[in-house]
């Protein structure tokens, strides 16, 4: 079954569809979960900038973005770490990834997807649109693997990308098999995207994303990154 997230992004750009390369968008998902529902964020104000990103507090609520905060504060290795509820719930999801990525086996927070699985790998998609929904550009674009370059884009030009782009409703389906190669692991993570623009009209793509990540004993590992994106109008 798919993961479905509706996902609500009102922003100002261009095209209204996904910056995506030629072969060169909740809750954690579980590995027994993958095909749960990923709960919608509330719809933002039209803005172009990605500085205006939507604060988690007014995506979730207090309550649940402060717990999130708390996770974020007990696996980050960062000093001065993002995990903040007036940043996007996606950013605070991508230092949690990020943390678990980097913890030592035996450090490993009970709260952490295991950063090796699939599981891992759909909640990275799943960040990647949360992020967009809430118009944290910044966040969304270094989904893309070595901070962004991946995408073939600077950061603003990717975010102009959605500058039409009113609202974009994901289906994530089930993943491949995690295959290796090269100190490398890689996995196709397949979705169905309908995005409404800011003049009412839909565009439908249908394709899948390959991310990749580093083997384990390869080095420091940031998690699942996207590598490249097949997407074609449906």
């Amino acid at each position: 079954m798919p993961v479905v997230m509706a996902l609500a992004l009102v922003v100002g750009g261009c095209d209204g569809s996904e910056s995506a390369p030629s072969p060169a968008p909740n809750e954690a998902v579980s590995e027994a979960t993958s095909a749960a529902t990923i709960a919608a964020s509330r719809p933002a104000p039209p803005s172009t900038s990605p500085a205006q990103a939507v604060a988690c507090s007014s995506q979730i609520g207090a309550a649940k973005a402060q717990a999130l905060v708390k996770q974020c504060i007990s696996v980050s290795p960062a000093t001065h770490p993002p995990c903040n509820a007036a940043n996007s719930c996606a950013m605070i999801r991508s230092e949690i990834a990020r943390g678990c990525a980097i913890l030592d086996d035996d450090a490993k927070a009970a709260s952490c997807t295991d950063p090796y699985s699939t599981a891992a790998a759909v909640e990275a998609i799943a960040r990647y649109y949360d992020a967009i929904n809430a118009r944290d550009f910044a966040t969304a674009w270094q989904t893309w693997g070595t901070d962004g370059g991946a995408s073939g884009k600077t950061l603003e030009q990717f975010a102009a990308g959605f500058a039409h782009t009113r609202q974009v409703h994901a289906e994530i389906g089930q993943p491949g098999t995690i295959e290796g190669g090269a100190g490398s692991l890689y996995v196709s993570v397949p979705v169905t995207v309908d995005a409404q623009l800011a003049d009412g009209r839909h565009q439908h793509f249908v394709g899948s994303y390959a991310l990749r990540r580093i083997n384990r004993g390869m080095g420091v590992s940031q998690g699942w990154h996207i590598e490249t994106a097949k997407l074609r109008g449906g």
